[in-house]
């Protein structure tokens, strides 16, 4: 996140009175939190964005309490998009930049 994406987070979650949400400005491989007290992990296309994903899980597993979730939204391709495929628009959208492509 961009110091101004999480600003419009922080602002939205007041705004709707969300008090059990907490963003923070850090790297996904160092998440900036104590081991143990994180009870729910979303990524939504940004594991595929790391360079070392177990780096990733590592830390995931260290912030999740015991009972803790980790919910992950990314995109795999099971083989190349076609030209075409990439052209259309309703096809594709700006996360699929940092998929992973599954080899045989």
């Amino acid at each position: 996140m961009t110091p101004e994406m999480l600003s419009q987070a922080r602002e939205n979650a007041y705004e709707n009175n969300y008090a059990n949400v907490d963003f923070r400005l850090g790297e996904v491989e160092n998440i900036p939190v104590a081991d143990g007290i994180v009870d729910v992990i979303i990524s939504n296309c940004v594991i595929n964005l790391s360079p070392n994903k177990q780096r990733v899980y590592n830390e995931a597993y260290r912030v999740l309490k015991n009972d803790g979730r980790l919910a992950i939204s990314d995109i795999v391709l099971m083989k190349d998009l076609t030209d075409e495929m990439k052209q259309d628009e309703k096809l594709t959208v700006a996360e699929s930049q940092g998929h992973l492509q599954l080899k045989n």
